[in-house]
């Protein structure tokens, strides 16, 4: 059994999957915390202040997508959305309003598990995040601070959430260097990551609208065609 004792709020309507997951997730060693609605999540969220949300896309008063859009205005706490199989745009949707990863209905709850566990490893609770050691990379007007988890670009706080962050230690650890997209997920989402690989442009297309001059013509965080991206070191 594992010994974590990180606070989960699930955000489900339907009490089947509460009943099951909840019983699931305590016996791996989770707190469990639930909300059945939207509204109830985001009045949830302040109150327990958990380390992981898990979010279903179909609830009543307000959708995922809008309490994800909300919670990413005040925390960079992980979320992994819950979506049905067949709702691949709602996928796309919730990764660019913040999400940091999304399991499809239905679901194993090992491959859950794993999930949560790979998030909250990487938000810097005894896991390999990118650059774990305190370091700060400065490169052509972006710094990034692993120890405050911090990033400015021309002098300027950029809130990242927690997967764009380490999407952008990694490409600026590796500067000038192209990074496959097998080994970007690897490196971000796990070994055993499941999802589509879509996951990955979303999170660029995203951390590109916060870090370049021009997003629509990127210099900073560049395509190679056919083979992955890399962080291009100034002319």
């Amino acid at each position: 059994m594992s010994t974590t004792t990180s606070t989960v709020l699930l955000v489900e309507d339907e009490e089947a999957f509460i009943e099951a997951l909840t019983v699931g997730l305590r016996r791996e060693g989770f707190v469990v915390e639930t909300a059945r609605d939207g509204a109830e999540a985001l009045d949830r969220f302040d109150e327990i202040d958990p380390d992981l949300v898990l979010l279903d896309v179909m609830l009543p008063t307000v959708s995922g997508i809008d309490v994800c859009r909300e919670l990413r205005k005040r925390t960079d706490v992980p979320i992994i959305m819950v979506t049905a199989k067949a709702a691949e745009i709602d996928t796309v949707v919730g990764l660019e309003v913040g999400a940091d990863d999304y399991v499809t209905k239905p679901y194993r709850l090992r491959e859950l598990v794993a999930r949560m566990r790979a998030v909250l490893r990487r938000r810097g609770r005894g896991g390999d995040l990118p650059g774990d050691d305190t370091e700060v990379l400065r490169i052509d007007g972006i710094e990034l601070d692993t120890d405050s988890h911090e990033v400015r670009v021309r002098d300027e706080i950029v809130n990242l959430p927690l997967k764009e962050f380490e999407l952008l230690a990694l490409l600026m650890e590796n500067a000038g260097r192209v990074l496959q997209r097998s080994t970007l997920i690897d490196r971000i989402w796990g070994s055993d990551y499941v999802g589509d690989t879509k996951t990955l442009d979303v999170h660029v297309k995203r951390l590109r609208s916060k870090v370049e001059d021009d997003p629509s013509n990127p210099n900073r965080i560049v395509t190679i065609r056919g083979l992955g991206y890399k962080f291009a070191l100034a002319r």
